[in-house]
Parts: structure tokens; sequence; C-alpha cells
């Protein structure tokens, strides 16, 4: 793993096969691009979302008003920074199997993984680590369905990732969010989105009713993957991305989203993906990102599920 600031200052591990955490952040800055031999315009982004979260290294046990409260609370939970993962624009299938091992190597060791992508590929071999962990409820946030079987021959690419998760028989619900305007998906790839089962609210059915018709559809206590691409949020707080559209999810839609899934269900693991630093204004986006994993990590702190492990 490359040496690289962490995140907010947090404490470090370098060797995973050391790791002894509660939760553990890792950057993934390469999976599967659609411009082979070439780093996807994510490539920099766990880098950039380091770099905007370094104004919180000294900040940690300040008052943060988005959770009542200090960021770890003073709940023993914790919380390391492992690196980036290597990885290589040429080699997608070598960068798909080390992000499923090591991803695997997290779990194995009862660490939530939060990955810092990195395109919207990486989910797909990120989920893959989870096979005969159980039975996971998905939930997207996204402007798009992501549902292509493929795109110039590519099938594990950025706009194929929910069509592969679909097929994944460790997942059992898909519940995609925040939906508008118009990306890859044909008239063909919603009717087989439709024909899975795949909830699909659009970002319109969110600003019209609100984040708790989302949580509605989770099953109380499920075991839950939440992946976020930054397009899903609306361009004015996340410009940073490759394909910017109106109307995108709120900050504070996104962030009671975030609470109320760590309230309602168990969640296994997170990533964040398709943050493009060339395109962001002020660092308007990487600051909303990082904010996202604060909340992200403040509300799973404050949730029941590291209670055996800090009493």
């Amino acid at each position: 793993m490359r040496n690289v600031n962490s995140f907010a200052d947090l404490p470090v591990c370098r060797n995973l096969s050391a790791l002894s955490a509660d939760i553990a952040i890792i950057g993934i800055p390469h999976g599967t691009s659609y411009r082979q031999g070439e780093p996807s315009h994510s490539s920099n982004a766990p880098e950039a979302i380091r770099r905007a979260a370094r104004r919180y290294g000294d900040m940690i046990d300040h008052y943060d008003f988005d959770l009542g409260g200090p960021l770890l609370n003073n709940s023993g939970v914790r919380v390391v920074d492992c690196g980036d993962l290597p990885g290589n624009p040429s080699d997608p299938a070598g960068n798909r199997r080390v992000i499923t091992e090591k991803a695997r190597v997290i779990l194995d060791a009862g660490a939530v993984p939060i990955v810092l992508g990195g395109d919207d590929s990486i989910p797909i071999s990120f989920f893959r680590a989870y096979k005969g962990l159980g039975v996971f409820t998905v939930v997207q946030v996204d402007a798009h369905i992501d549902w292509r079987h493929e795109i110039n021959g590519i099938t594990q690419g950025p706009s194929s990732t929910m069509r592969r998760v679909s097929e994944m028989a460790w997942i059992d619900r898909l519940i995609q969010v925040g939906m508008r305007g118009v990306g890859s998906a044909r008239m063909e790839e919603v009717a087989a989105a439709k024909a899975y089962g795949a909830e699909i609210i659009t970002a319109k059915e969110v600003h019209d009713g609100g984040v708790d018709q989302v949580l509605a559809l989770v099953p109380d206590g499920a075991a839950c993957l939440l992946t976020i691409d930054c397009d899903g949020l609306d361009p004015s707080i996340m410009p940073g991305v490759n394909a910017p559209v109106p109307g995108g999810l709120t900050y504070r839609q996104v962030i009671d989203l975030v609470h109320g899934l760590t309230k309602k269900v168990c969640l296994k693991g997170f990533d964040l993906v398709e943050l493009m630093p060339k395109n962001d204004v002020n660092g308007i986006a990487a600051l909303t990102a990082v904010r996202i994993i604060f909340n992200l990590i403040g509300s799973l702190v404050r949730s029941k599920y590291f209670v055996k492990r800090t009493d």
C-alpha cells in the first residue's frame, strides 16, 4: 500500500493481516475503467478526500452538530485508515482480484469497511467479498441505475455495477435511490431492473416524499451495504463528478438516509465512488464527501452494532 496521509489524522494500519479495528477506511483508486490502460477520472479521489479531511484532524473530539456530539463520542470504537490498495489501470482483472481479496481480509478481521473510490466499477468487486457471509440488502444512491450488461465489450465497468450485483446470490434486495435525467440505461435496462425486482426511487420522489419512503423498503435488522455514487447528489453541493445531473439529492437527504439506515439495519459496508477532483469547485465536492463519511462513522458509533465490542 502507498504511504498516504490518513483520513482526518486517524490511526493507520498498513498491514491488513494485523488489522485490529471496528471500522477500516481503505482507498481504492483503480477498478475497471472503460479507458483501458489509463487511470479513471476518479483514481485520485481517495487522495482528494483525505486532503479535504485534514481540516478535521485536530477536531475529532470537538462537538459535531450533525451528530450531536464528538465523532467517536468516547465510545471506544476503533477507526483506522488502511491506506490505498495497489492497482494498475492496465490490469483491471488484477485490480478486481485485489479488491475482493483485501476487502475479505478486512471483513474476516471483524471490521466494517469504508471504501474511498475510485470509479463505480469498484462496488462489483467489493461486494463479491461478502460471498458466504449471509444475505444482504444493497442501497444505492446514484443518478443512474447502472444496469448495462456491457459497454464496448466490458462487462465489469461502471455502467454495469448493479447488473453484476443483481447476479450475486448473496444479494437479495436492491434499493436504488436518486435516479434522474438520462444515462446509459435504455428501455431494456430499466425493464431488466424492474423484472429483477429492484426498487427504484427517483430523485423527484425523494424530494416529494422524503427519505422515510426509502427506509420503509429496508427490512428491520437487515444486513445492508450502502454504495454512494457522488453524482447521486445535486451538483450544487457535489460539482466534482463526471456526469452531473441537476435535481439531485441534497446533503440533508443523504445524511438522513445514512442515519436512518444505521438505526434500522446492520450496516456491513460502505463505499463512496465517482468523485472527480478535476471537476471540483473550491473543494466543495471533496468536503461534502468527507462530511458524508463523518456522518456514517458517527452514526455507526452511535448504533448498537459495536456495543458488544466496547462493553
